[in-house]
């Protein structure tokens, strides 16, 4: 395949940057990642030859429906809107990124959850014609509020169709009064906001001779110049044992190992681990990379490692830090988001999946309830459905390592899946000690 022009060049030391974007149903979203991709250099000449011909093309003036390049599945083309989450990949001299296309209906609201998880920024739309006297749509404030509570550390807000208010300067600053009110009641501390035109391309990877009365970044630009720092959630080591592997059998010269992904922090052989939650320690005496002995492991490597003694250690348990004192608890209060078009049922049991630790679960109490369209929390002793978020207290079976989400994510979030239909019920965070 041949691309419409040459490809970027990308050096391998370039970062990454995984963002997610979200917003109200018709805000433009799958088209601005057209865009981004178009303009990017992101497309081949087939996918393009492709989507031009499509019979679900619905651009005006014989334009590129460039939302076609995301929106795959046939049920979304037909119906014009983003059912499931998709992702997409370019890169720039300066940048990787991985993009993920959330739905913008509130029935798909879980969606936009599974692609926000990994996500460390969030790019924001917002439909320009359809704010009415400073009130921002309901899919606006359930968006940045799940991306506030899934700790995004970059909020983008991308104000689209600027084209139709005809880029008048006082709309966008109407737009960015509405939003800076929002953040602040939800804490965001600070956004970045763009005035663009999706479809047509101003202020996305190139500038606009439209906007003489912005003298910010375009959108490339800005996710481009997003710093990257580490947070802090990811200096304390947690390793969630995915797999015990053993061969030549059990005499002295038997292989013994655990494998996984560590999930923050960093090791180096001789290091002291601490096994949880049989509360055992050894050292590191080999970090294997595949096959190949490496001195070291950091943030997102799989490997195994082998102890210098045999300590009780399965699948579910995670290794840390030796001097490390995370709680370890079977119960304790989480935020939720409620997924599953089945009410949470506090009499029943869920299975609760933590990293590679599946036990059972029960909703002990429900404490309080989002109200998105007020923005506020109110006492809720009732259960929770599609969409809801809410605080409550959780009992699992089993001991779980718990941390803070705000402070590591590995051990600070899980999912409840129902044990009758095997359906993913909600994703939880947990809060405080």
């Amino acid at each position: 395949m041949n691309a419409i022009n040459e490809q970027w060049p990308v050096s391998g030391e370039t970062s990454v940057l995984r963002l997610i974007t979200a917003g109200s149903v018709d805000d433009g979203k799958s088209t601005l990642i057209g865009r981004l991709l178009l303009d990017s250099k992101g497309v081949f000449a087939d996918q393009l030859s492709a989507i031009t011909g499509s019979k679900y093309a619905r651009a005006p003036n014989s334009a590129v429906d460039l939302a076609l390049l995301t929106d795959g599945l046939e049920a979304e083309r037909e119906q014009g809107i983003t059912i499931d989450v998709a992702y997409r990949y370019f890169a720039t001299p300066v940048r990787k990124f991985i993009v993920a296309d959330a739905p913008g209906h509130e029935q798909y609201t879980r969606n936009m959850v599974t692609g926000a998880s990994t996500a460390q920024a969030a790019i924001i739309l917002i439909d320009a014609s359809r704010v009415a006297d400073g009130e921002l749509l309901p899919q606006t404030k359930r968006h940045s509020t799940l991306a506030r509570l899934l700790g995004l550390r970059h909020i983008v807000v991308a104000v689209n169709k600027m084209d139709l208010v005809d880029w008048r300067q006082d709309a966008f600053e109407g737009i960015r009064q509405a939003y800076g009110k929002l953040a602040a009641k939800l804490g965001i501390e600070s956004f970045d906001i763009v005035p663009l035109s999706a479809l047509s391309g101003d202020n996305v990877v190139h500038g606009s001779g439209h906007t003489p009365w912005y003298g910010g970044p375009t959108l490339l630009h800005l996710l481009e110049s997003l710093p990257l720092d580490e947070a802090p959630q990811e200096s304390s080591v947690r390793f969630f044992v995915q797999w015990v592997i053993r061969h030549n059998g059990s005499g002295p010269g038997a292989f013994r190992g655990y494998a996984g992904q560590l999930a923050g922090g960093t090791w180096r052989v001789g290091d002291a681990v601490r096994a949880l939650p049989s509360d055992q320690t050894a050292h590191i005496v080999r970090i294997l990379r595949g096959d190949r002995d490496v001195e070291s492991a950091q943030l997102g490597d799989s490997v195994t490692i082998v102890l210098d003694r045999d300590i009780d250690v399965s699948r579910g348990d995670v290794l840390i830090d030796g001097l490390a004192q995370p709680r370890v608890a079977r119960e304790f209060e989480a935020e939720l988001c409620w997924l599953d078009q089945q009410a949470l049922n506090p009499a029943r049991l869920y299975w609760l999946k933590q990293g590679t630790r599946l036990t059972q679960a029960k909703i002990q109490a429900v404490h309080t309830r989002r109200d998105i369209h007020e923005l506020s929390t109110i006492n809720w002793n009732g259960t929770l459905a599609m969409n809801d978020i809410g605080r409550v207290t959780v009992k699992a079976r089993e001991e779980l390592v718990l941390d803070d989400y705000a402070a590591q994510r590995a051990t600070g979030a899980f999912i409840l899946i129902d044990m009758a239909t095997n359906q993913t019920a909600a994703a939880g965070l947990v809060r405080g000690h």
